[in-house]
Order: structure tokens, then C-alpha cells, then sequence
């Protein structure tokens, strides 16, 4: 499309800001104490999304910026695992098999600039510039164009180190500001020049925040409310950056602000392959303690089941695995067994599980056949976590805030309404008039 072409329709700059793992609920009680007038600009009319299934980073800002649901783009945890030769890798921005919203904007000469949005890594060339979010590894690897590795300087911290930080709160929120300082200088050096059409900025600092030190952001006389609140207004001042350089853009513009998935205190861990233990499907060439916490090669051809990150549940089917010993005709009643165990499952009298989706039903699209045979959605307050070398299924192991579906942050300066954050990422391309091929 030529420049003159492209300037009859004049859309107007559309700005995403994220706002990593905020519940509207939290935000809400936040935004009245009066400590943070900018959130408190966006709570005034935000409304709530449902986070997609699994409620991981991974699969909802996949699933935003390709504006399709995991059948589609085919990102279902942060882990993936290969049938064949059982090795296991993270997901990235190579894996998801659907057109970004990057790549359908360029196809009308749209501009895309993109901060820190979760698996983005390694950066890949778009219509823009992009510096990749979570899990960003090296950071040569991580921006496009090249030449912005000299404008951020090599101590731009991609993300913090929340391995030390589980154990050491100070360590921790040092690390979550300088984040902020880097995506400040990021912001900074993206916006001046206007020359874009999406701008994208994610924070993520709160989802590292709430999953180690939600106690203490909730609890008033908690040792570390004072540092964590002092943390959150650092944040809320970024955000008033955001805020401030979107008034001063002409008209027409919109500001769209969302969260990835809710938040919420942590009841307990629960280990799914633990439970699969002791249903006595998931089993291992090793014993639980002899394994590592992320090694599928031990998955043995006794093992009728297993799972992966967060709760999903594969069945050990010949025709899908390698040493795999199911019958597929023996899959559904496995299916149905496990499900009806899972949900019988409590926890100081409190059932652990919601509901046990069956992934056939939960998913539709072309990557849909290598969805999970079931997808465990926890009660409000589970963590659900899927280890080779855990043989309990509860415990604690330093956090103390798990992710929800429900009570996910949404904000459009048009007022509009969705019902997951796949529909987001569909907004936008209606935004620039980019219809569905």
C-alpha cells in the first residue's frame, strides 16, 4: 500500500498498555486508597475479561497478539514437549502457528512498536520495533531492530531474577525496579518519534510482585506493605508516563489497558503429576526424589498420564507418544476416570478443582490436535503445578499469590466489552479496519 493510500484512512494512534497479572478487584481497592491517582484514572471505567485456558502469561498474550485461542496458535503452557524424542522445551515466539497482529498490520503498511509483551523471544522482524518480554533469555536476542541494542545499553534488565527473590523480598523488589527503570528508558526511546501506529507496553512487574508478596501487598501490618506499596507507586508513576505522552497525541486516539489474567492469595501448590501418583498412572524410570522437576525422558512405558505446566493433562496414547501404552480406544474412559478422581480432590475440606475441561471441547482451530487431553482449571487460591519430582501434591515453595481466570483487568477509552483477551487482539485489527481473511 502506498504512503498516500494508507493516509485516507486515518485511524488514529491505537496504545496498549499491560498491565501483567492486575486483578480489577485488587486494583480497585488500590485505586481508593488515593496512593495511586493513575490507576485510578483506568479503574474508574475498567471492566473485566476472562484470562484464556491455561491462565499462564504464555497463552493469553499469545493469544492477544494473535488474536486466535491456543487451538489456533497452538502456545498451551509455558512448556512443550516433544512425542517422539520426550524432550521438553519453553515456548517462544517461534512456536505460535498463527498470524501476529504485527504481521496483519504491516500487510496495510501499519507501524507495530512493541515493549516487553511476553513470548516475543527470540525478536523477529515486524513493521516496527519490538524488544521482547518474558522469557527473554539474551538481549542481543531480543530487540529488532538490531541498531536499539545500542540506544538500551547493555544493562537493560530484561527481567528480574525472581529464582533469588522468592527468599529475599529486598532482592526482589530492588530487581522489580530496575525493570521499571529499563521499560522506562525502553518507552522513552519507542514513543518520541510517533512514527508507529500500535504502540505496546507491557509491565510485568506486578504479576512478579503478587506471586511472592500478595500477603504483604494485601495485609496492612504485614513487615513488607510499606516497600511493597512504595514499589506500586513507582508503577503507578510509569504508568502516569503512559498516560501523560497518550493525552498529548492528537486526536482520534484510543488506549486500550489490560491484564494478562487475575490474581489471588495462594491456598496451596498442588502437584497434578503428584496426584497422577498416586492414581498410580504417572509413572517414572526413576523414583520422584532421583528425577528433576522438568524431565519428561523420565516418563516411563508404564505411565498412562502425565501433565504439564499448569494442568494439563496428557494421556500416554500409543498413536501420539513414542512409548506411549494407551489404546485409542481406551483414551475416553481414562479421560473420564481421571477427571472424576481430580474433582473429588479437597483440600482441608475445600475442593481443589473447578472444573476438568476435556481439550477437544476447550479447543478448536488447526492446532487443536496437539492440545492436552484435559486442562484442570483449580479453585480460586490453587496453584496448580505439574513436577517429575514431587511425590505430594500440596506444599508451599515461597509464594503466596496464584493465578485466576476471573477478575482480569480490562480498560478501552471507547467503552467496549469483551469476554477473553483473544478478543482483544481482535479488536485491534477491527480498530485499523483489518478483516478476517
Amino acid at each position: 500500500m502506498s504512503s498516500i493510500e494508507k493516509n485516507t484512512h486515518n485511524y488514529g494512534k491505537l496504545v496498549v498498555l499491560g498491565l501483567d497479572g492486575l486483578p480489577l478487584s485488587l486494583a480497585k481497592r488500590l485505586a481508593a486508597t488515593g496512593r495511586f491517582p493513575s490507576l485510578a484514572r483506568l479503574t474508574a471505567d475498567a471492566t473485566e475479561i476472562k484470562a484464556e485456558l491455561p491462565e499462564l502469561s504464555p497463552v493469553n498474550w499469545t493469544s492477544f497478539y494473535t488474536a486466535a485461542g491456543p487451538g489456533e496458535h497452538g502456545v498451551y503452557g509455558f512448556t512443550r514437549i516433544h512425542s517422539r524424542g520426550y524432550t521438553m522445551g519453553l515456548c517462544n515466539f517461534e512456536q505460535p502457528q498463527h498470524p501476529t497482529i504485527f504481521d496483519r498490520l504491516a500487510e496495510k503498511g501499519l507501524r507495530s512498536r512493541s515493549i516487553n509483551l511476553p513470548n516475543t523471544y527470540p525478536a523477529r522482524p515486524i513493521n516496527g520495533m519490538l524488544i521482547s518480554g518474558f522469557v527473554a533469555e539474551e538481549l542481543s536476542q531480543a530487540v529488532y531492530p538490531k541498531f536499539l541494542l545500542n540506544l538500551l545499553g547493555a544493562n537493560y534488565l530484561l527481567e528480574a531474577d525472581t529464582t533469588t527473590g522468592a527468599t529475599n523480598p529486598t532482592f526482589l523488589l530492588n530487581q522489580l525496579r530496575k525493570t521499571l527503570a529499563a521499560r522506562k528508558h525502553a518507552f522513552s526511546l519507542l514513543w518520541k518519534d510517533g512514527a508507529w501506529d500500535l504502540f505496546i507496553f507491557v509491565l510485568t512487574e506486578t504479576d512478579r510482585l503478587f506471586h511472592f508478596l500478595f500477603d504483604a501487598v494485601e495485609e496492612a501490618d504485614h513487615p513488607w506493605h510499606n516497600e511493597c506499596l512504595s514499589l506500586l507507586e513507582e508503577w503507578d508513576a510509569m504508568i502516569g508516563d503512559v498516560l501523560e505522552s497518550y493525552d498529548a497525541l492528537p486526536e482520534p486516539k484510543r488506549l486500550i489497558s489490560l491484564a494478562d489474567h487475575g490474581f489471588t492469595r495462594l491456598i496451596t501448590e498442588v502437584d497434578v503429576n503428584a496426584l497422577l501418583r498416586q492414581m498410580e498412572l504417572f509413572k517414572t524410570h526413576l523414583p520422584p526424589e532421583a528425577c528433576s522437576e522438568l524431565d519428561p525422558q523420565q516418563i516411563s512405558t508404564n505411565c498412562k498420564a502425565f501433565a504439564l505446566d499448569p494442568g494439563r493433562i496428557y494421556i500416554h496414547a500409543t498413536s501420539r507418544f513414542a512409548r506411549g501404552p494407551v489404546a485409542d480406544a481406551d483414551v475416553p474412559a481414562l479421560e473420564q476416570h481421571i477427571a472424576e478422581r481430580l474433582m473429588s480432590v479437597t483440600y482441608n475440606g475445600r475442593p481443589v478443582f473447578k472444573e476438568i475441561h476435556k481439550g477437544r471441547e476447550l479447543y478448536s482451530g488447526k492446532m487443536a490436535r496437539f492440545a492436552p487431553n484435559l486442562v484442570c482449571e483449580a479453585t480460586a487460591g490453587f496453584d496448580l503445578k505439574a513436577k517429575f519430582n514431587r511425590r505430594e501434591p500440596f506444599g508451599f515453595f515461597g509464594r503466596t499469590g496464584t493465578h485466576t481466570v476471573q477478575d482480569t483487568f480490562f480498560y478501552d477509552s471507547q467503552n467496549a466489552q469483551y469476554q477473553r483477551v483473544r478478543d482483544v487482539g481482535a479488536e485491534i485489527l477491527r480498530h485499523f479496519h483489518v478483516t478476517d481473511r
